[in-house]
This record gives structure tokens, C-alpha cells and sequence, in this order.
């Protein structure tokens, strides 16, 4: 890594960037002249989000394009990702529901050659990016299951979902760059956060294969009301929690 220009440094730092550094050097990295550096650092500390100056983000080992007004995948959802991975396997129909930028979907095809893989998302910006990383004939723009291929119901063997779940009342007090850069549709879930997961509960048996299972984001203290939405719809639920990435899963297995 390049020494960074110390002004740039301490402008960053002045707006508050905590690895202003490093950010330095990125912002380096993707400029292609000085004009353009100054514009992009102008934008960071405008409070424009990183990943989308830098047109990549990294996530579980993986370089995925990101654009502009895309929500950017965050670190905790690896967690999520991870599992993903590990519970698909050759032939597997993987299901990424509310893809944003299709980060956990190009885990899963990256980790496990010969999974089927699909995405799905309502925001028309995330699905253009999504496109970027996965196969573009299986990533579809729509509300929830109502974008996917009906030939995809009751096939699903592992259906990844990181949707919303931000109580309405909380988006104020999210950081600028993504309370003012990044959809609302894929930050707000409602009044407790949980909307998106009550309309998910409500079909996702019907698109799960027979043993299939649905593996879905939650904050820690949403994780327990949100897994007896998925026990209700009569999925076998369980919820992983990793305290570090301060995170939850919820895990629900429908029967044979």
C-alpha cells in the first residue's frame, strides 16, 4: 500500500472517516487524475458512502461491483452469506431474495460450483448491479417471490434473504452515507423493523423445496420475534447469533 497524501488524510478525518488512511489510498487507487481524486474525495467528505467512489466492495473474499444508490453490503452479513454457502452443494437451487447488490449469491456461486443460482429485488438500481455480479438472466426486478420464475416454486433448496429490518422510527439516527445514499426500501422494515419478514414468512414454504431451508438477517434483539414468524408458517426454526458482527440468523428447515 502506497503512502497516503497526508491533506487528503486530514480531510478525511476531519469528516469524521475512522480509517481515513486507508481510505486515502483507495480513493487514490480509483482516481485516474488529480481532478479526479479531488472530485471523489469532495464526495467522501460530503458524506457520500466509500464503496461506491471505489466502484467495488469487498466481501467474504470476494471484489463485487457497486454503484451508486446501491445499498452497500455490510461485513455483519457474512455471517449469513457463509451459512449460505455452506448448507448449498452441487445442483442446489440457491435463492438470493432482496439481493441489493447480489453479494450473498455471488458467495454461494462462487463457493459452490454447480449451484443454480438466483436474485431477486425490488429496487430496479440494485438489480442493474446485481447483473454486474452474478449471471444477468437470473437476477429479477420485482416485489419478493412475485419477481421470480413460477418454475421456481417449490424448488428451493436454500433461499438467503437479507431484507430489511431497521424500524422506521431508527432511520434518522443511521449514519449519512446511508440514511441520505442508500434506498429506503432496503434499509426501513416498519414500525419494529419486521414487516418484510412477516410477508416473507407468509410464502416462503410454498417456493422451499422439501427440506429446504430459508436462512434470514436480523438484529440480536429482533432474532427471537422473528424466527416465531417462520415456526407459525410451520418452518422448523432456529437462530444463530455471532456476537462479534453483532448479528443474527434466523435458520427455518421446512419438513420432507
Amino acid at each position: 500500500m502506497s503512502e497516503p497524501d497526508p491533506s487528503i488524510v486530514a480531510r478525511l478525518r476531519a469528516a469524521g472517516c475512522v480509517f481515513a488512511e486507508e481510505e486515502a489510498v483507495l480513493l487514490a487507487e480509483a482516481a485516474s487524475s488529480a481532478a479526479e481524486l479531488e472530485a471523489l474525495v469532495a464526495r467522501r467528505v460530503a458524506g457520500e458512502p466509500l464503496e461506491p467512489l471505489l466502484g467495488w466492495v469487498e466481501f467474504c473474499g470476494l471484489r463485487l461491483r457497486i454503484e451508486p444508490g446501491v445499498f452497500v453490503p455490510r461485513q455483519r452479513t457474512s455471517l449469513l452469506a457463509e451459512r449460505a454457502a455452506m448448507l448449498a452443494h452441487r445442483g442446489s437451487t440457491v435463492v438470493d431474495l432482496c439481493c441489493g447488490a447480489g453479494a450473498i449469491g455471488a458467495v454461494v456461486a462462487a463457493r459452490v460450483p454447480g449451484a443454480e443460482v438466483y436474485a431477486a429485488d425490488v429496487d430496479p438500481a440494485a438489480v442493474r448491479c446485481a447483473r454486474l455480479n452474478l449471471p444477468a438472466d437470473r437476477v429479477f426486478e420485482g416485489d419478493l417471490f412475485g419477481a421470480l420464475p413460477s418454475s421456481l416454486r417449490g424448488t428451493v433448496d436454500v433461499l438467503a434473504v437479507n431484507a430489511p429490518y431497521i424500524p422506521s422510527s431508527a432511520i434518522s439516527g443511521m449514519p449519512p452515507e446511508a440514511r441520505d445514499h442508500e434506498p429506503s426500501v432496503a434499509l426501513d422494515g416498519g414500525a419494529d423493523g419486521l414487516d418484510v419478514h412477516r410477508r416473507i414468512a407468509a410464502e416462503a414454504s410454498g417456493w422451499l423445496a422439501p427440506a429446504g431451508v430459508l436462512l434470514i438477517e436480523a438484529a440480536e434483539a429482533q432474532a427471537d420475534t422473528s424466527a416465531a414468524l417462520f415456526a407459525a408458517s410451520g418452518l422448523d426454526t432456529r437462530t444463530e447469533t455471532d456476537p462479534e458482527l453483532r448479528t443474527s440468523v434466523v435458520i427455518a428447515l421446512k419438513a420432507r
